[in-house]
């Protein structure tokens, strides 16, 4: 398994109202290839060059490979599915432009909800309750819709597309995310697999990140590994937080300091057969944390556990 790093673990962050720039790409991608790191992700669309020649200079110099760019579409509103795989197709063909055999088996669209677009799944983030989950017609039209775009994707690009269950969006917690697949095509969409939001959108019920890897098996065609800290995530339940406020107080921590059971998710994956990158998201806001200390000591872990 390669392990690769992405710029969120730098503070850049795609939501609304969190749009600073702490660091240039240059440092991010410096800093991320001499902390021991193979290949990134894009990031928001314009922190990296959106020249695909500039890009691909960049990433070599460097000896970092592409692998995939996350875009979120509101899956559930009708109005949004043309603008959503108009933006899908743009970002994949600079994608595909700059992916080289490293790259492989993506570069992929990360595909997700408009995560902390709805109040009530922010304010529940890691608790999310079944009433508060889309109902039957919506959800299919959810399916249909990421179905739609990643056929349209693939067809426009040749990029496969893998769905990102996250927290504060509609695709949250274990029961949501088996609903989500059996509900789609496995041929047209797989999942990245994210141990962090897997186990806070678990809402401390137990069920460990290691057993969701058996449970989707080959629909795990792309895996982010992220550790959520137990304390905050039961700070948050208890005082009622907000995901973005549990992001302030350091929800996704180093790895191997939070609740993820590593060795065992790496385990999984391996019976599982899965073959592709890990990309290590310590996801932070913008201006917080150490980044390069983190992403060092980060490497480390992964290196004490046969990584």
């Amino acid at each position: 398994m390669r392990i690769a790093n992405a710029p969120v673990s730098w503070g850049i962050i795609e939501f609304e109202g969190m749009e600073a720039r702490p660091v240039t790409y240059g440092q991010v991608l410096d800093e991320m290839a001499s902390a021991g790191y193979e290949g990134t992700e894009l990031g928001d669309w314009g922190f990296l060059p959106d020249d695909p020649a500039l890009l691909a200079e960049e990433l070599a110099a460097r000896n970092l490979a592409m692998l995939a760019a996350y875009v979120p579409v509101r899956l559930a509103d009708p109005a949004a599915l043309a603008p959503g795989i108009q933006s899908v197709i743009h970002i994949a063909r600079l994608l595909a432009a700059v992916a080289t055999e490293a790259s492989r088996p993506g570069p992929f669209i990360v595909l997700a909800d408009e995560n902390g677009s709805d109040p009530v799944r922010t304010l529940n983030a890691g608790r999310v309750q079944p009433a508060m989950s889309l109902d039957a017609d919506i959800r299919a039209r959810f399916a249909a819709a990421a179905e739609e775009i990643a056929r349209r994707l693939f067809d426009a690009t040749g990029v496969r597309l893998v769905f990102h269950h996250h927290s504060a969006g509609h695709v949250e917690t274990p029961e949501e995310i088996d609903r989500f697949l059996d509900a789609t095509d496995p041929e047209l969409i797989g999942i990245v697999f994210d141990t962090g939001h897997y186990t806070y959108g678990a809402g401390g019920t137990g069920r460990p990140a290691h057993e969701a890897v058996t449970r989707y098996g080959d629909r795990i065609r792309h895996v982010h590994f992220k550790d959520c800290s137990d304390e905050i995530a039961a700070r948050t339940r208890r005082e009622h937080l907000d995901y973005f406020t549990a992001l302030h107080h350091g929800l996704f921590c180093e790895l191997g300091r939070g609740a993820v059971d590593f060795p065992a998710v790496v385990d999984a994956l391996g019976k599982a057969g899965y073959d592709g990158w890990a990309v290590v998201e310590q996801d932070v806001l913008p201006g917080m944390g150490t980044p390069l200390e983190s992403a060092l000591r980060n490497r480390a872990y992964l290196r004490s556990i046969g990584l």
